[in-house]
């Protein structure tokens, strides 16, 4: 009887793993695939979350039980669990980014004269309001000195686009600026870039500015991508 209840948890725990599963699945292909808008493809995710978390909660009560009887079903639990952690732990790093980073979603390594989006669907400026928070929570996103001439600078910086897969918008030496669409690896979201390549008595200052198109808030997206571009450019390029 004992080792039912284990077993049961265990394949309830599973079914919901698997559920979890399909569930995101779907919704990120409604939005890559589907023509879904943003919010539906979202509230999926989100029951996708809720059943995966589910699955955990019932997996680790199976391992509760199966911890103080020591009897059968072990392995029915554990798959469950197994199934069920990727998409509860891809909502929880979710809800952790979105508790711990400010409700921004326009990032720029210069604040006071911020790169201007020229060709992006939605040109707009670097909004005023940004500046404050995003200092006092990504004091290392900042501008990138290179010893290097502005063309040399300028070509680095295409390459590593291109090779990032980014979709070049422009791309024209003489305005000293790339414009590119970045996408999120799992929806495909996009959020727009503009590196500026700017000539200095010692070399070449490299801003950027990276913006989602999407939703309120980024959850450090536009930071991380702009600190990990320009820190890649910095090792390619020779002192």
């Amino acid at each position: 009887m004992r080792d039912m209840l284990i077993r049961r948890l265990g394949i309830l725990s599973a079914l919901s793993g698997v559920l979890s599963l399909v569930l995101l699945a779907v919704a990120v292909w409604g939005f890559r695939a589907g023509g879904w808008p943003w919010p539906r493809a979202y509230d999926l995710a989100g029951w996708a979350v809720w059943a995966a978390l589910g699955g955990v909660i019932m997996a680790l009560a199976g391992l509760v039980v199966w911890l103080r009887l020591r009897t059968g079903g072990a392995g029915a639990v554990l798959l469950g669990l197994i199934l069920s952690l990727p998409v509860a732990g891809l909502g929880a790093a979710f809800d952790i980014a979105a508790r711990t980073t400010p409700p921004i979603n326009d990032i720029s390594t210069d604040t006071d004269d911020p790169p201007v989006f020229w060709f992006t669907a939605t040109p707009s400026d670097y909004p005023a309001q940004n500046a404050a928070p995003q200092r006092a929570a990504y004091p290392d996103v900042r501008p990138l000195e290179l010893p290097v001439s502005a063309d040399e600078a300028f070509a680095a910086a295409l390459a590593l686009v291109e090779e990032r897969g980014w979709e070049v918008l422009s791309a024209d030496p003489a305005e000293s600026q790339i414009e590119a669409i970045a996408k999120s690896r799992l929806f495909g979201f996009e959020d727009e870039v503009a590196t500026r390549v700017t000539e200095t008595d010692t070399g070449t200052r490299i801003d950027m500015r990276s913006r989602s198109r999407l939703g309120q808030i980024d959850r450090g997206a536009n930071a991380r991508r702009i600190e990990a571009f320009l820190s890649e450019l910095e090792t390619r390029t020779p002192n």
